[in-house]
């Protein structure tokens, strides 16, 4: 069973390894490179990683499964939310396991750690974005009582995509 940990400043190279794996596991076979490359050193560039570790409304957690990172979470409140959710609402931007630790447990135990942390923090709901075409994600959302909502563009370099807003009422 996956384990959490807090991820600090320390964490910065750990957290863009895994950010850059799981993003490309998950996304690589349907994106073209040039879009992926770009996405990816946009998104996942060390400096940013820095400024959003060290954004006090924002929370990374590790899952660690027998000394191994095997996903991340990655949650924000208020201002730092990626669409005006309001002070009431935290959303889960990140929540990525890899391949070979999906269906074991880790996103169930990162999922529990954003429901813990609203429900800490008096939240009354959880949103969080997935890609239309992501079906293990969607339904795994789907497992957790998440509904659709809404949807916003999303853009993978220069492909406009579609997101789904998924949320959760606490």
């Amino acid at each position: 069973m996956a384990s959490l940990r807090k991820c600090t400043a320390s964490d910065l190279q750990e957290l863009q390894d895994i950010s850059i794996l799981t993003y490309k596991e998950t996304f690589d076979e349907h994106n073209s490179e040039e879009n992926m490359n770009a996405y990816l050193e946009a998104a996942y560039n060390l400096p940013k990683l820095e400024k959003e570790l060290a954004t006090p409304a924002s929370h990374f957690y590790f899952a660690m499964v027998d000394g191994e990172v095997a996903g991340y979470l990655k949650i924000n409140t208020g201002n730092t939310q990626t669409e005006p959710m309001g002070d009431t609402a935290l959303e889960v931007e990140r929540i990525y396991v890899k391949k070979k630790f999906q269906k074991n447990g880790a996103g169930k135990v990162l999922m529990n750690q954003a429901f813990e942390m609203a429900q800490k923090l008096g939240k009354q709901k959880i949103w969080l974005g997935v890609w239309e075409h992501n079906d293990n994600a969607r339904a795994f959302y789907a497992k957790k009582g998440f509904v659709e909502t809404g949807s916003h563009s999303f853009f993978m370099g220069d492909d406009e995509q579609t997101d789904l807003i998924l949320t959760k009422t606490l």
